[in-house]
């Protein structure tokens, strides 16, 4: 193991936000081609397919990140062979969920669509999408497995040339099938499934050098139940966590909605800025997880304290960066985004939250990533509760006497309250990396 500097960092980091960029990319493209065709109920239902099924596959997100904090432990621990079986168990739990999903697609299609405004030909159309894409739900949540066990080793190259592969394929192919062949939705769900199953495909082909060892398909080792308990009690408190996080945010939007039209396409503005954050801040969390995780695994708390320290220095003059460039450009990249008066002077007048917002957030990423690195992930889970319970009180509080900027002062509270929780906690993650005795 080399030590951990500032370069190791960025060269952990630098990928994931390349890769990262290139997901909003992929969401233009399908509402361009689809927009093509002239009508609005096909861009409607691809966006509203897309997002129902997105919000459904992040709760699976703790696979990925299950798999990362264990992996990168048994890195640590130099334990190759752990190392592999953990491939192995994400790919067959990504796989039984998948399969879940595709054996339950009615109910969970019927309630997605319960969810979405009464539009006949946008829920027909949305229904038709979801139930293709539907099929890829193996490879797709199979794949969170084997991006959570590249991160561990630092092969976030790796990660980078995955997506971009898939999502290339994707746009190629959602080209052709949407404006070369004329299938409309149906073939914007089929590149999508077709890029998904070419993802796995890709996924396994990088991990290769784990089949070259027998420790892939060593079923004592893999079914190992203590482990399998151990995994799933990580995996179960991520769930928890991750559950509660899409409620705020679903919250969030849905309180603005009380504020006409206008103010919810603001919202929504502002939020993609948010998540362009999001996207940045993820490839310093991502290098804490397989830092940290490594450091907890060869039990050196000098190593956890360099990792924080460093990932932490970084994640904190991103957002510096963030905030400036957003309260120097963000007037004219609402402009450039949005046509309606009414919204812009709305996105505009609440952008100084939004400045803020990453300021505030910073430590709720950055301690994310360094307690998933530890798998303290019951941590992560209580203290989600308590950020999730000071949030509901803040919305009731300050929304009746602000409107949406009290919304919007909410949401920072749920940020502030979410990192300063889990720094209340971090003295105690500290303190159980314990030095093996010689």
């Amino acid at each position: 193991m080399t030590g951990i500097t500032n370069r190791r960092v960025l060269r952990i980091a630098a990928p994931i936000v390349l890769s990262n960029a290139t997901i909003p990319l992929l969401g233009l493209v399908d509402a361009g081609t689809v927009g093509q065709l002239g009508e609005a109920a096909p861009v409607a239902a691809v966006g509203v397919g897309a997002a129902m099924l997105t919000a459904a596959y992040w709760l699976f997100g703790f696979l990925r990140m299950g798999t990362t904090g264990l992996a990168a432990q048994a890195l640590g621990q130099g334990d190759g062979p752990e190392l592999v079986a953990l491939l192995t168990r994400a790919l067959l739990i990504g796989g039984v969920a998948g399969l879940a999903m595709i054996a339950f697609q009615g109910p969970l299609i019927a309630a997605a669509l319960a969810l979405t405004p009464d539009l006949p030909e946008t829920k027909r159309l949305a229904a038709d999408y979801m139930a293709i894409r539907v099929w890829s739900a193996p490879a797709l949540i199979a794949g969170y497995g084997v991006t959570g066990w590249l991160i561990a080793q630092e092969r976030t190259g790796r990660v980078l040339i995955l997506q971009l592969a898939m999502n290339g394929t994707n746009i190629v192919l959602n080209l052709w099938f949407v404006l070369g062949l004329g299938l409309g939705v149906p073939g914007v769900a089929w590149s999508t499934f077709a890029a998904e199953w070419l993802g796995l495909g890709l996924g396994l082909w990088l991990c290769r050098d784990a089949f070259a060892t027998p420790a892939w398909r060593d079923r004592a080792r893999v079914l190992h139940a203590p482990t399998l308990r151990r995994m799933a009690t990580v995996n179960a408190h991520i769930l928890i966590r991750s559950a509660l996080l899409l409620v705020a945010f679903r919250a969030f939007l849905l309180t603005g909605g009380r504020f006409g039209e206008a103010q919810l396409a603001a919202n929504h503005v502002l939020m993609l800025f948010l998540e362009v954050i999001a996207y940045v801040l993820d490839g310093f969390a991502f290098a804490a997880e397989a830092l940290v995780g490594q450091a907890v695994g060869a039990a050196s708390r000098d190593r956890l304290r360099r990792a924080v320290r460093l990932t932490g220095l970084w994640g904190a003059g991103m957002v510096v960066l963030l905030s400036a460039a957003f309260a120097a450009g963000g007037g004219p990249a609402i402009d450039l985004l949005v046509a309606d008066p009414g919204t812009r002077a709305a996105a505009k007048a609440h952008l100084p939250w939004l400045v803020a917002a990453p300021v505030v957030g910073v430590a709720s990423y950055m301690l994310d990533g360094i307690f998933i690195g530890a798998t303290r992930t019951k941590d992560m889970a209580a203290m989600m509760g308590v950020a999730f319970a000071i949030y509901l009180a803040a919305l009731a509080l300050l929304v009746s006497a602000f409107g949406n900027h009290g919304l919007w002062a909410a949401l920072l509270v749920f940020l502030a309250a979410r990192g300063a929780t889990l720094a209340w906690r971090y003295p105690a993650l500290e303190r159980d990396v314990t030095p093996r005795r010689s």
